[in-house]
């Protein structure tokens, strides 16, 4: 099957728009707030003006040594928040809330797994191109491994995108099985979803950008310091629990065409 982006984004968008309300809740509670809780209790270290790479990556490595608990239980709660509303997007029997937070719990683990599973691989094979090229000593060939790590690296993304799909809406949860199923559907499409995912990701920088530097502007003529800092973190993590929103309409949307059933389904309201 041919994806059609335009067809994805409008069936996305709609789903969205149709039930902004409880969506805009759910992104509060899973996403919002615990990364805004993140940013007000643990902020990142601001490296030294002037700091070498080695003073940057000694200062993230006791960051991460030091707050690795709260990291990973943030990113816990936007990964269960991801999977409930994709739940919600997805299944036609139409689920409560809580039914849809424990569906998306019970598909926690397998995606997890795959995660694991996928992040092996890459790193296998990132020390396998890279120590090649380091034992030639070119230049030119360190350069190609560069490329070549890029280039597969946005190619096994794309194969793998429709995971959590896969896992929620198909109930696959065996993560290699649910990996290959993903791999199957984007057989053909990959350009395709490639310049879509490019598109998005470029749309979702620039606003990005836009309303944070402008409400930011308007908050430094109210107020500063703390406090102006406390709300500019505030709004980065609105911003981004919204467009992590819109990508989750998004994976569904790609998954429903792909996979077969009508496009039309997925803006039904839900509960």
């Amino acid at each position: 099957m041919k994806f059609d982006s335009n067809q994805a984004w409008k069936d996305a968008s709609s789903a969205v728009s149709a039930n902004r309300d409880l969506l805009s809740a759910l992104g509060g509670v899973f996403l919002a707030l615990p990364t805004f809780a993140l940013s007000l209790f643990m902020p990142p270290p601001e490296p030294p003006t002037g700091a070498d790479a080695e003073t940057v990556m000694a200062l993230l490595g006791q960051y991460y040594t030091k707050g690795w608990p709260a990291l990973i239980a943030v990113a816990l709660l936007s990964l269960l928040g991801t999977l409930t509303m994709l739940t919600l997007f997805t299944d036609r029997s139409r689920p409560t809330v809580g039914e849809a937070i424990r569906q998306g719990a019970r598909a926690v683990l397998p995606v997890i797994a795959a995660q694991i599973l996928t992040g092996i691989a890459i790193a296998t094979l990132m020390v396998i191109v890279m120590s090649g090229a380091g034992i030639s000593g070119s230049t030119g060939l360190k350069m190609l491994a560069v490329l070549l790590l890029v280039g597969g690296l946005s190619y096994v993304f794309i194969r793998i995108s429709l995971l959590t799909p896969v896992v929620v809406v198909e109930g696959q949860r065996n993560p290699v099985a649910a990996l290959k199923r993903s791999w199957d559907l984007t057989q053909g499409n990959v350009l395709h979803l490639l310049a879509f995912y490019v598109l998005l990701m470029v749309a979702f920088v620039v606003i990005y950008l836009i309303v944070a530097k402008g409400l930011g502007l308007v908050i430094a003529l109210v107020t500063s310091g703390s406090a102006a800092a406390m709300i500019n973190d505030l709004i980065a993590a609105c911003l981004q629990a919204a467009l992590s929103i819109y990508s989750v309409a998004v994976v569904a949307a790609c998954h429903r065409q792909l996979a077969g059933p009508s496009s039309g389904a997925l803006a039904e309201r839900f509960d």
